[in-house]
Protein backbone atom coordinates (compact mmCIF):
# COMPACT_ATOMS: atom_id res chain seq x y z
CA UNK A 1 0.00 0.00 0.00
CA UNK A 2 1.25 3.54 -1.20
CA UNK A 3 1.33 6.44 0.88
CA UNK A 4 1.84 10.12 0.63
CA UNK A 5 2.61 13.12 3.03
CA UNK A 6 0.49 13.20 6.56
CA UNK A 7 -1.52 16.16 7.74
CA UNK A 8 -4.10 16.74 10.35
CA UNK A 9 -8.02 15.63 9.25
CA UNK A 10 -9.79 18.68 7.84
CA UNK A 11 -6.23 21.03 7.25
CA UNK A 12 -6.22 23.72 4.86
CA UNK A 13 -3.18 22.56 3.35
CA UNK A 14 -0.99 23.68 0.66
CA UNK A 15 1.86 21.31 -0.87
CA UNK A 16 5.13 22.24 -1.86
CA UNK A 17 8.66 19.95 -2.84
CA UNK A 18 11.29 20.37 -0.56
CA UNK A 19 14.43 20.97 -3.26
CA UNK A 20 17.96 19.10 -2.28
CA UNK A 21 20.91 19.53 -4.10
CA UNK A 22 23.10 17.29 -2.16
CA UNK A 23 21.50 14.27 0.29
CA UNK A 24 23.03 15.17 3.02
CA UNK A 25 22.02 18.38 3.46
CA UNK A 26 18.32 17.27 3.84
CA UNK A 27 18.22 18.76 7.64
CA UNK A 28 19.62 22.24 6.56
CA UNK A 29 16.78 22.49 4.08
CA UNK A 30 13.84 21.30 6.32
CA UNK A 31 14.98 23.71 8.92
CA UNK A 32 15.08 26.80 6.16
CA UNK A 33 11.64 25.60 5.15
CA UNK A 34 11.24 25.59 8.92
CA UNK A 35 11.88 29.24 9.40
CA UNK A 36 10.84 30.49 6.29
CA UNK A 37 7.49 28.96 6.92
CA UNK A 38 6.90 30.60 10.43
CA UNK A 39 8.34 33.98 9.15
CA UNK A 40 6.25 33.92 6.12
CA UNK A 41 3.18 32.89 8.40
CA UNK A 42 3.44 35.58 11.43
CA UNK A 43 4.02 38.47 8.82
CA UNK A 44 0.77 37.13 7.09
CA UNK A 45 -1.47 35.92 10.09
CA UNK A 46 0.03 38.22 12.90
CA UNK A 47 -2.45 36.12 15.69
CA UNK A 48 -0.22 33.17 14.93
CA UNK A 49 2.54 32.52 17.80
CA UNK A 50 5.56 30.13 18.20
CA UNK A 51 4.42 26.74 19.40
CA UNK A 52 6.79 23.74 19.56
CA UNK A 53 4.32 20.75 18.87
CA UNK A 54 3.37 17.39 17.47
CA UNK A 55 -0.09 15.72 16.01
CA UNK A 56 1.31 12.05 16.28
CA UNK A 57 4.16 11.49 15.18
CA UNK A 58 4.54 13.15 11.57
CA UNK A 59 2.84 16.61 11.98
CA UNK A 60 4.70 19.21 13.42
CA UNK A 61 3.22 22.15 14.89
CA UNK A 62 5.51 25.45 14.51
CA UNK A 63 2.94 28.21 15.29
CA UNK A 64 -0.71 28.84 17.14
CA UNK A 65 -3.28 30.76 17.69
CA UNK A 66 -6.68 30.48 20.15
CA UNK A 67 -8.00 28.73 16.78
CA UNK A 68 -6.11 27.09 14.92
CA UNK A 69 -2.36 25.14 14.23
CA UNK A 70 -0.05 25.56 11.85
CA UNK A 71 2.98 23.01 10.95
CA UNK A 72 4.79 21.22 8.01
CA UNK A 73 4.84 17.28 7.53
CA UNK A 74 7.58 16.00 5.08
CA UNK A 75 7.48 12.70 3.34
CA UNK A 76 10.28 11.70 0.42
CA UNK A 77 10.74 15.20 -0.42
CA UNK A 78 7.41 16.06 -0.50
CA UNK A 79 5.67 19.09 2.33
CA UNK A 80 2.57 19.62 3.53
CA UNK A 81 2.24 22.97 5.31
CA UNK A 82 -0.94 22.90 6.81
CA UNK A 83 -3.63 25.18 9.42
CA UNK A 84 -6.07 22.73 11.11
CA UNK A 85 -8.19 23.61 14.08
CA UNK A 86 -6.73 23.19 17.56
CA UNK A 87 -6.76 19.43 18.82
CA UNK A 88 -5.44 20.26 22.34
CA UNK A 89 -6.79 19.73 25.80
CA UNK A 90 -6.42 23.16 25.96
CA UNK A 91 -8.50 24.76 23.41
CA UNK A 92 -11.19 21.72 24.09
CA UNK A 93 -11.31 22.50 27.95
CA UNK A 94 -11.74 26.35 26.87
CA UNK A 95 -14.60 25.48 24.02
CA UNK A 96 -16.59 23.70 26.62
CA UNK A 97 -17.01 27.01 28.45
CA UNK A 98 -17.18 29.39 25.45
CA UNK A 99 -17.44 27.93 22.04
CA UNK A 100 -14.75 28.17 19.67
CA UNK A 101 -14.98 25.34 17.07
CA UNK A 102 -17.69 27.41 15.09
CA UNK A 103 -15.37 30.16 14.97
CA UNK A 104 -12.15 28.29 14.14
CA UNK A 105 -14.26 26.59 11.37
CA UNK A 106 -15.12 30.03 10.19
CA UNK A 107 -11.53 31.62 10.71
CA UNK A 108 -10.18 28.94 8.49
CA UNK A 109 -12.28 29.42 5.44
CA UNK A 110 -11.99 32.75 5.64
CA UNK A 111 -7.84 32.19 5.24
CA UNK A 112 -7.43 28.98 3.51
CA UNK A 113 -7.26 31.15 -0.07
CA UNK A 114 -4.88 33.10 1.05
CA UNK A 115 -2.69 30.57 2.89
CA UNK A 116 -2.89 27.88 -0.06
CA UNK A 117 -1.96 30.30 -2.18
CA UNK A 118 1.45 31.61 -0.26
CA UNK A 119 2.79 28.48 0.73
CA UNK A 120 1.28 26.09 -2.31
CA UNK A 121 3.74 25.15 -4.99
CA UNK A 122 1.64 22.54 -6.27
CA UNK A 123 -1.35 21.07 -5.72
CA UNK A 124 -3.00 17.19 -5.47
CA UNK A 125 -5.22 16.59 -8.34
CA UNK A 126 -6.10 12.89 -6.96
CA UNK A 127 -4.92 9.67 -5.40
CA UNK A 128 -4.61 6.10 -6.35
CA UNK A 129 -6.22 3.21 -5.05
CA UNK A 130 -3.07 2.30 -3.06
CA UNK A 131 -3.39 5.58 -1.21
CA UNK A 132 -0.31 7.54 -3.48
CA UNK A 133 -1.23 10.93 -4.42
CA UNK A 134 -0.96 12.80 -7.60
CA UNK A 135 0.38 15.80 -7.93
CA UNK A 136 0.95 18.94 -10.58
CA UNK A 137 2.12 22.54 -10.64
CA UNK A 138 -0.34 25.57 -9.01
CA UNK A 139 -0.17 26.77 -12.58
CA UNK A 140 -1.80 24.23 -14.35
CA UNK A 141 -5.25 24.13 -15.09
CA UNK A 142 -7.28 21.11 -15.03
CA UNK A 143 -9.32 21.88 -18.47
CA UNK A 144 -13.25 19.88 -18.59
Amino acid sequence: MGRSVSYPPGAVVAFRTLENGHEDDWEWEYECLVEEVIETARSTFPSLQPCDGWRGREDRILLRNAFADCGVSTYCGLVAVWLAERDDGGYWDADANHPRSGRAQRWLSQVASRFEAIFGEIRMIGRFSSGEAIFEPRSVQMRI
